[in-house]
């Protein structure tokens, strides 16, 4: 192991009012190299919405927004003429490209929706707009790894990036190693959605994160906790000018 950074709930920008709150992270501002992502990865927003709200239709620009959702069901219709239900099982990647507007409709379940929303830069600007959907077989990953998205045809959801997401349902008392890196160099930034679990003698609970920069990291589950891992190639090519996942630090 050869790093490793904590980046606790005080690390996060809070967004939101009413029956909308979101807790932003730009995972790279810990980092001190001057930008706020981590090669791809751009920015993990974490929401918390009620029943009935409404996001109203608002654009994207050279993003990649993958909705991981743990909780709830979700309306979304956008620019390119889908009208898809997304839930726990059914997931979608936005790929916003040049040209993307989409909004999002809270649908009645108690306790409304939790998800995260994850910006990742693609590789080049001004791709075209595409939308993928996967239904997957089972909300969650009972105790090992499951791949989410990923840069490759053979990915449920195929990001234009050089970024991989898997996820992880680990119970209580059981320990997990992290999945084999696939790129090298590579960073990895382990998320926990909810639940509360150590890395290296690190604790970490809901809302928080650790940026890794080794293959052969173990996780411990304190509790059930609900994992979200990113691995991104630092040496590949990324347009940082996305209207959400872009550098914040940029000049």
């Amino acid at each position: 192991m050869t790093g490793l950074t904590k980046l606790d709930r005080s690390m996060k920008r809070k967004h939101g009012s009413g029956g909308f709150g979101i807790e932003i992270l730009y995972p790279g501002l810990a980092l001190n190299d001057g930008d706020s992502g981590i090669g791809a990865i751009g920015r993990i927003d974490q929401a918390h919405i009620t029943p009935g709200a409404v996001v109203r239709m608002h654009p994207h620009r050279d993003d990649e927004i993958l909705t991981y959702v743990r909780r709830g069901r979700m309306l979304h219709r956008d620019s390119v003429g889908h009208a898809e239900e997304i839930s726990s099982r059914r997931l979608m990647l936005m790929n916003a490209g040049h040209t993307f507007q989409h909004e999002e409709t809270i649908l009645a379940e108690d306790g409304g929706l939790e998800a995260l929303q994850i910006f990742v830069r693609p590789r080049e600007r001004d791709l075209e707009p595409i939308v993928q959907f996967h239904e997957f077989e089972t909300a969650l990953s009972e105790n090992e790894w499951r791949l989410i998205a990923g840069p490759s045809e053979d990915a449920p959801l195929a990001f234009r990036a050089a970024a991989w997401v898997h996820d992880n349902r680990l119970d209580a008392g059981c320990e997990a190693t992290l999945p084999p890196v696939p790129t090298k160099p590579a960073m990895r930034l382990l998320y926990v959605f909810g639940g509360r679990a150590s890395v290296a003698g690190m604790i970490l609970t809901s809302g928080e994160s650790i940026v890794l920069d080794a293959e052969d990291d173990r996780v411990e589950a304190e509790e059930d906790t609900d994992l979200v891992l990113f691995t991104t190639d630092p040496s590949a090519a990324v347009f940082t000018g996305g209207m959400f996942s872009g550098n914040i630090l940029r000049a």
